[in-house]
């Protein structure tokens, strides 16, 4: 079945002992997880041409990268290296950085993680007029915790196949694919702590309308839960 409610809510807030509604000015938050290549901003998109407002995590990175003292900062850490000609963070070579050294990455997300958390809460603030529900693509979504504070998860799968023709777009590998993943909780824990499973296999109108059910599925869910 190609979208899947993996549990009922109630059991899930039972088991990790919070309360999952976390509605933002009065709508709902629904994070969007799933392995590299699975098409997890293109689901993100879909719910964004649905009236959702979508905060894509890579874009306040770039947005707290900008910021001067962050610059300083990750010039004083790790050298010139990681600032390129313009000026601008080379993230590229920090990357290089924190994918060897488990250390150095939680060094980094400790230092970006406060400021765009900051830049999260001024865009959802600024925008929750009029929006459905807003949507968080973040590739860490779990790693990082930000799970805990969305009303539903949506989990995006893809065959293996398919996702290394996707990132292949991208330069990469089989191996560089796996090196990526490593460092990323398993996919199948992911899925197994996700509230939906959504298949991004097949063509974009099919994976369109799976989107288009499971969001009134989501909204439908939370007006239930808020109204207790």
């Amino acid at each position: 079945m190609p979208v899947l409610q993996k549990r009922a809510r109630a059991r899930y807030r039972g088991r990790f002992g919070y309360h999952r509604t976390h509605v933002f000015n009065g709508k709902p938050i629904i994070g969007v997880a799933g392995g590299i290549g699975s098409g997890k901003s293109f689901v993100a998109r879909l719910f964004g041409e649905m009236g959702c407002v979508v905060i894509h995590s890579d874009d306040l990175v770039h947005q707290a990268y900008a910021d001067p003292q962050v610059r300083q900062t990750v010039r004083q850490w790790w050298g010139e290296g990681v600032i390129l000609p313009d000026g601008k963070v080379d993230r590229r070579a920090i990357g290089r950085i924190v994918f060897a050294d488990p250390a150095q990455r939680e060094r980094l997300e400790g230092l970006l993680h406060p400021i765009v958390d900051r830049i999260r809460q001024a865009q959802m603030t600024a925008a929750s007029a009029g929006t459905l529900a807003f949507v968080w693509d973040s590739p860490l979504l779990f790693e990082t915790g930000l799970n805990k504070r969305c009303d539903a998860v949506v989990f995006v799968e893809a065959d293996p196949a398919v996702r290394l023709v996707r990132v292949a777009g991208r330069g990469w590998d089989a191996n560089e694919l796996a090196r990526r993943e490593k460092n990323q909780w398993p996919l199948d824990k992911k899925r197994a702590l996700a509230d939906y499973a959504l298949d991004n296999t097949a063509d974009a109108a099919q994976t369109r309308d799976h989107v288009s059910r499971l969001l009134s599925r989501i909204l439908s869910t939370n007006a239930k839960e808020t109204a207790r």
